[in-house]
């Protein structure tokens, strides 16, 4: 399927000129370039018309979730019709397993997995293997191992109907494939068996997968969709329902990205024993028998339960056996299942030496590009002292992130954006920098004011309060989380609606409190970092920057530009920076946002353009988009046959003592009694 773009605009100002220059370099075979846009000019529109152009697939890198998920809400907007995904870290905690020896102390990896995000990435890596119309927007986490592309392709269970296997045997091949077997409640990576029917639960939650049996033989394949949005089915399926198709064969992708096909699991726990063997004859040697006895105990008891469940908690570790790849070598990330597409055009490979057929776009590259450079060396220190000190094998080490060499050969044609580019960015694409500096809208960048900073909280207070009056929003910027926090309360206590947002902030949570401002739940958000580059937040006309004078990471030109680029998306967009002294940085910032400024009000002249405010419509949050009806499958047949059957389900969970299950019932059918 081509990518076909869905818009009510066309490109203009200079994103005509940007969207050929870029498309022509890319046909052309350029490896790198950048385009510079100000905030504002429409670049993710212009991306969008790039990929529809150069028709393939694409990978947009962001430095956080935030943004991702803005980015991600966007291109599904631009290409409805294609497979656009979301993929990002799935934890909404993270504490990584260490040990610190100077205090002889060790911390168990703690984490906890959002379920949501998790169905996320498996719908993006599921979609990358049948299909050619992709769009991937990541954070940072697409350089982290999750297993190989080719082993998770060979792991996944094709069923055909007429197929001679009886329902025990799938059911066990599930097992095999990570899935979990639940009779009454089944959710996202679980199956349901009923006589001669079975339901899979595909981990992505977007679809069940209904297999009917006659004896030993499957008589009936039938797919539905677990959301609103129409379904996606295999070739020439024939419908029979609302959201309901009838398929001639369909494919059952594993549980978890780890995976191991059977036959070869026994041999990577044979290497894995074999490692430890070795390992322990080397700590002894050293003169470490209790670093030896730790290893020895920790890995065979993951060995016992890879042996008889064939998963383990920290299974990423003993990633490089079963892998089967060589020590050093890097891990598989969703940069290789890119590579390994399977396409009608060309073998699937992932093979380096082949010149790889997807484009990636690095967003923020100025903030993306620094952060993926430093993701190897920290991972590495700390996984070197756990393997020390008889925490893992010397091979958990390869479990790791990708150096930036690494990264850089396994990336498609690459487009670098950014407002502010940084050397590295202007180095790599040499003469091939693109710019669009013109706003279709008209709008000028903002007025740039600098106040001193005494008593600035109370005069932040005040410019807030007329832009309340006028149903306008704000930001303010300061430089601590804590402060974030406690400036919030004070605005709050001021009868200001305010909402702190900083990197503490759950993933989906993110999105949501970002709607909220736009729809005027909030009349501020007080953030660090976040607030930062590349939000479209159209009806925010007024930022403070506190402690504009701190020169460092939050205080320097890039960074104040970018901050000053949230406000101008609004004709009557202001920054106060509060501070002292003007510093270099700030006065650059001042510069460059005044040179911008009369670029725009020439061309606005030149064209006879009047400055139009953005109105641009609020979309649903990640969270709102993904909320439906998880705790049940969706039920066929009339009001009072859906009735009956939950409450049978109530009846028999309440027998099973199951009261948390039947009281989800019983909730679910009192909403149903309502309607």
């Amino acid at each position: 399927m081509k990518f076909i773009l869905k818009s009510q605009y066309k490109p203009t100002g200079d994103q005509p000129s940007a969207i050929n220059q870029l498309t022509a370099n890319v046909n052309t075979g350029t490896q790198h370039q950048a385009l510079l846009g100000v905030t504002g000019s429409g670049k993710t529109f212009t991306m969008a018309n790039v990929i529809e152009r150069v028709q393939k697939p694409t990978l947009v890198i962001s430095h956080n979730k935030t943004l991702a998920a803005q980015l991600y809400q966007e291109f599904k907007e631009f290409f409805p019709e294609n497979a656009v995904h979301y993929f990002v870290s799935y934890y909404d905690y993270y504490q990584p397993e260490a040990y610190l020896p100077q205090t002889d102390t060790y911390i168990e990896k703690d984490a906890k997995i959002n379920e949501m995000i998790d169905s996320l990435r498996h719908a993006a890596t599921a979609d990358l293997l049948i299909r050619d119309d992709v769009i991937i927007v990541a954070s940072v986490s697409c350089i982290y191992g999750i297993g190989s592309p080719e082993e998770y392709k060979k792991a996944s269970m094709e069923i055909k109907m007429g197929q001679n296997i009886s329902p025990k045997t799938l059911a066990r091949d599930l097992v095999l494939l990570q899935y979990r077997r639940n009779d009454y409640d089944p959710q996202r990576g679980e199956f349901r068996m009923r006589g001669e029917q079975t339901e899979i639960y595909s981990p992505s939650g977007e679809e069940i997968i209904d297999i009917e049996f006659s004896g030993n033989a499957v008589v009936s394949i039938k797919k539905r969709k677990q959301k609103e949005g129409g379904l996606q089915t295999t070739s020439h399926p024939r419908a029979t329902a609302p959201g309901l198709a009838k398929l001639q064969a369909t494919h059952v992708f594993p549980a978890k990205h780890f995976v191991t096909p059977k036959q070869k699991l026994a041999f990577a726990i044979r290497n894995i024993k074999k490692e430890l063997k070795e390992r322990l004859v080397e700590l002894k040697k050293r003169g470490h028998p209790l670093e030896a006895e730790r290893l020895k105990q920790r890995t065979n008891f993951d060995m016992e339960m890879l042996e008889k469940t064939g998963y383990v908690n920290g299974i990423e570790n003993y990633s490089r056996h079963l892998d089967f790849r060589e020590s050093g070598t890097p891990p598989s990330t969703l940069l290789d299942y890119f590579r390994y597409r399977d396409t009608n055009t060309r073998m699937h490979t992932n093979d380096t030496n082949v010149p790889p057929d997807f484009l990636t776009i690095i967003d923020e590259s100025h903030v993306t590009i620094p952060q993926i450079r430093g993701m190897y060396y920290g991972d590495k220190a700390r996984k070197t002292t756990l393997v020390e000190y008889g925490f893992r094998l010397p091979s958990a080490i390869d479990n790791r992130p990708l150096k930036f060499d690494e990264f850089n050969k396994k990336i498609g044609q690459t487009v670098y954006v950014s407002a502010t580019p940084a050397d590295y960015e202007l180095e790599k694409s040499k003469s091939r920098v693109v710019q669009q500096i013109i706003r279709p809208t008209g709008i000028l960048d903002p007025d740039v004011e600098v106040r001193p900073t005494k008593n600035q909280i109370r005069d932040v207070i005040k410019e807030i309060k007329k832009r309340v009056a006028k149903k306008e929003r704000s930001l303010v910027m300061a430089l601590t989380k804590r402060l974030a926090e406690d400036i919030a309360e004070y605005l709050t206590e001021a009868g200001i609606k305010a909402e702190y947002l900083h990197s503490e902030i759950k993933t989906l949570e993110r999105s949501e409190i970002l709607k909220k401002l736009r729809t005027g739940e909030h009349d501020v958000l007080v953030g660090i970092n976040l607030l930062r580059e590349g939000l479209d937040l159209p009806e925010v006309s007024f930022i403070a920057i506190l402690d504009a004078d701190k020169e460092g990471f939050l205080r320097n030109e890039t960074t104040l530009l970018q901050i000053i680029g949230r406000a101008a998306r609004h004709t009557d967009g202001k920054v106060i920076l509060y501070g002292d002294t003007i510093t270099k940085s700030m006065r650059a910032a001042i510069h460059e946002t005044k040179r911008r400024r009369k670029i725009q009000d020439a061309y606005n002249k030149a064209h006879g353009i009047t400055p139009q405010q953005i109105e641009k419509a609020i979309r649903k949050s990640i969270l709102e988009e993904q909320k439906r009806e998880e705790e049940f499958p969706i039920l066929e047949g009339t009001a009072g046959e859906i009735a009956k059957s939950l409450e049978k389900e109530m009846r028999r969970a309440a027998r099973e003592l199951n009261f948390e299950l039947a009281a989800k019932i019983r909730d679910r059918i009192k909403r149903m009694n309502a309607i």
